[in-house]
């Protein structure tokens, strides 16, 4: 994800000393959701680095129908915010509505938030619209002094979001999801490679990639992470990049072919 600037470092360690007492006092006197709103505006401003009066906008709050805050650079929208009540516990279904809009207006990311814990959804163009939930915090918790965690900040950030990095995050997390990695094992290239691994142990037996794949599927690997819509996904992404490669291979080959055996 890249180092975080020091400017950008040090703002964030200053807000989260700053807004950690706020947020505890808050939470004490159980503030309803317009207080929460005025918080979260302004963490927006001091820890995340938008610029308050052209960056961050409630004009997509309508009598709260769609969410309550925007992120908009350069004029272009770029998050929706769900703020609930500081004492509200996040569900999911909070989160639906403003998923939705963002699809109608073509925006990738909503976030929702109560001030202390912060989630940040990746939304999915899909039918139905879906949203997959990237990164999760409790900004009471964060430590200012550890690296990671202030990274999970960073990703929300004003120059993050310039610098992309919450796209490379996502990106990287799906690489990396239980899904994804169950594909690639049961993938043809892998369980050729188990096979050969396999004849190695006991060469006179024989063993056929299919009877792999089936131990694999029922005695090895959960079968939550190879059934259903995101194992598909997974499946089928990994297919393409072999299909990818394969082909590239094969015009390589091609082009390497000597001119008189291509005539002929």
């Amino acid at each position: 994800m890249g180092s975080i600037p020091a400017k950008v470092q040090d703002r964030l360690v200053k807000g989260i000393k700053r807004f950690q007492p706020i947020l505890t006092a808050s939470r004490s006197r159980d503030d309803g959701e317009a207080d929460t709103v005025m918080i979260v505006t302004d963490m927006l401003f001091e820890v995340f680095g938008y610029d308050k009066y052209s960056e961050i906008t409630a004009e997509y709050a309508i009598r709260g129908t769609y969410c309550d805050l925007a992120t908009k650079l350069d004029g272009t929208l770029q998050t929706l915010i769900e703020v609930k009540a500081i004492g509200l516990d996040l569900k999911e279904h909070h989160v639906r509505q403003a998923v939705d809009y963002a699809a109608n207006q073509g925006v990738d990311w909503v976030v929702l938030t109560n001030g202390v814990t912060w989630r940040i959804y990746k939304v999915t163009f899909s039918k139905p619209i879906d949203q997959e939930l990237v990164v999760e915090f409790d900004f009471c918790s964060i430590n200012p002094r550890a690296a990671a965690e202030l990274e999970k900040l960073y990703l929300l950030s004003k120059e993050g979001w310039i610098k992309s990095v919450l796209g490379v995050y996502q990106a990287q997390k799906q690489v990396l999801s239980r899904f994804s990695l169950a594909a690639v094992i049961l993938s043809q290239p892998i369980l050729d490679g188990i096979r050969r691994e396999l004849r190695k142990l006991s060469p006179d037996v024989r063993i056929d990639t299919e009877e792999i794949k089936g131990v694999l599927s029922n005695e090895v690997i959960k079968r939550e992470v190879i059934e259903g819509d995101k194992s598909e996904e997974a499946r089928k992404k990994i297919q393409r990049m072999q299909n990818k490669v394969r082909k590239a291979k094969e015009d390589e080959a091609t082009e390497q072919m000597p001119t008189s055996t291509q005539s002929s």
